[in-house]
């Protein structure tokens, strides 16, 4: 089953949740505008699903909060906060860009959902929605293959809200016959749809909000899965392909390959520790009714550390303080960037596949939030800068270290479980990255230096001068 899945309520049936391999727990019964749980447990705290509005019309945020007692973010107010609505409203809205998903057996409800989902926020339908499966489906059966659920949720969000962020582009969804779990469990078949992807030039940014630690990936076929991504990844940077990747929803606290025992020591999830790669991780959002950015703090289950597989990349080693340098003691860092991703902070999202009676928008949070709403991002930036980007992170590191671009978030850690976690500091860290994106700073200096292609001493050298 896919890794910290935990039985949830809905609608009166005992139904696994778990999201995109990054799982978590929730209740949910069938009702207008329920008390929002907040409940998790069981050893992470990820992902949390409660259904608070059927029909087709979205709850405000105002209802949310005078209701259920927490926020509801729209697009709209999720746009505002980082700026994003900076793009859309000049009309970069990702348009001609196609942004690729990849998970596990997709939602057989996805495309009537998206509909729904657009309807209820005033969003225009993408140019196109296409789902593809090179390597064939099975069919939806919860009963048969219980983690069918989670994953049915994992990408009604990654669709979703990389949508809203992206409103122009289209979407493709790349699902797979087999469930990613822990360890090489799934992983080969994803490598295969991204070279299929790339082979079929399908689209130029790629959402991934599932992952394996990286530890249960230390033996020979572990070996074989890192050799191939990093091929594809290394292919895929080099066609300017910008992929994105979700840290996890444990904190330093991950698990070995049997889904429950936690590794005693700090440990980073993989794909999002590579360094071919932007990852993404997971923040508190705090905004008002009108999306206007008040303040932001780690979500203490955000995934984040020091990877015990790939060395320091370039980009780190030419942009972090000596301070990190000694604590990264010449391995890769993450994350790199972070998006708000806490369940008490939550998004809504509109499904439909636990049948008409409890069609309707859920909130729901976790760091799979933060990887498709950054593709959207993307997707955006593309069409702003007038061709791919490629991997972003030379750009975002030196935008980091010129102190411009990012709400720098400072406060808390993500330690778990009696591991070790990581904390906030001024400026990049392994609990937050660079901090989430603030666009009102971003738009001449990510053109400047995503014009051409750029040597590492050409951004060097431009960070230099913004600092000054």
């Amino acid at each position: 089953m896919p890794r910290r899945g935990m039985a949830a309520s809905i609608g009166g049936a005992a139904v696994v949740l778990a999201i995109g391999g990054f799982a978590g727990t929730g209740s949910a019964t069938a009702a207008h505008l329920l008390p929002h749980s907040g409940a998790m447990e069981f050893p992470s705290r990820p992902l949390n699903v409660d259904l608070v509005q059927t029909g087709s019309q979205a709850p405000t945020d105002a209802q949310c909060r005078a209701s259920i007692g927490v926020p509801c973010y729209s697009p709209q107010e999720i746009r505002h906060a980082y700026g994003v609505d900076q793009l859309i409203n000049r009309g970069d809205d990702g348009a001609g860009q196609t942004i690729v998903i990849f998970d596990s057996f997709g939602s057989p409800t996805i495309a009537s959902d998206l509909a729904s989902f657009d309807a209820g926020y005033g969003l225009p339908a993408p140019p196109s929605f296409t789902i593809l499966s090179p390597l064939g489906t099975v069919p939806y059966d919860p009963t048969a293959i219980p983690d069918q659920v989670g994953w049915a949720a994992e990408t009604t969000l990654d669709v979703e809200w990389s949508h809203a962020m992206a409103p122009d582009a289209s979407i493709v969804l790349m699902t797979s016959p087999v469930d990613e779990t822990e360890g090489v469990q799934g992983m080969p078949q994803f490598n295969e749809l991204e070279n299929y992807a790339l082979d079929h030039h399908i689209g130029d940014v790629w959402s991934q909000s599932w992952g394996a630690t990286e530890n249960t990936l230390f033996n020979p076929a572990g070996e074989q899965v890192y050799r191939d991504f990093e091929d594809t990844y290394a292919r895929a940077d080099a066609s300017g392909v910008t992929i994105f990747a979700s840290t996890g929803d444990a904190g330093t606290a991950n698990v070995e390959t049997n889904g429950t025992t936690v590794y005693p020591f700090p440990t980073v999830n993989f794909p999002a520790s590579s360094p071919l790669l932007t990852a993404v991780g997971g923040t508190s959002l705090t905004a008002d009714t009108n999306g206007d950015w008040e303040s932001e703090v780690v979500w203490p289950f955000s995934g984040g550390g020091i990877s015990q597989q790939f060395s320091e990349p370039l980009y780190q080693r030419l942009t972090l303080t000596p301070a990190d340098q000694t604590e990264l003691g010449g391995m890769r860092g993450i994350p790199d960037v972070s998006w708000n991703a806490d369940p008490n902070t939550p998004i809504l999202i509109y499904l439909s596949f636990f049948g008409a009676s409890e069609a309707g928008y859920y909130t729901i949070g976790g760091t799979s939030e933060g990887s498709p709403d950054w593709a959207g991002l993307a997707a955006d930036l593309d069409q702003f800068a007038g061709h791919p980007l490629g991997l972003l992170n030379p750009y975002l590191y030196a935008l980091g270290a010129a102190g411009i671009g990012f709400h720098d978030i400072t406060v808390g850690n993500n330690g778990q479980d009696g591991v070790p976690g990581y904390s906030a500091t001024p400026g990049w860290d392994a609990a937050s990255g660079w901090g989430t994106p603030d666009l009102s700073q971003l738009f001449s200096d990510i053109t400047f230096l995503a014009r051409g292609n750029q040597s590492m001493s050409a951004i060097r050298s431009r960070a230099d001068s913004l600092r000054r």
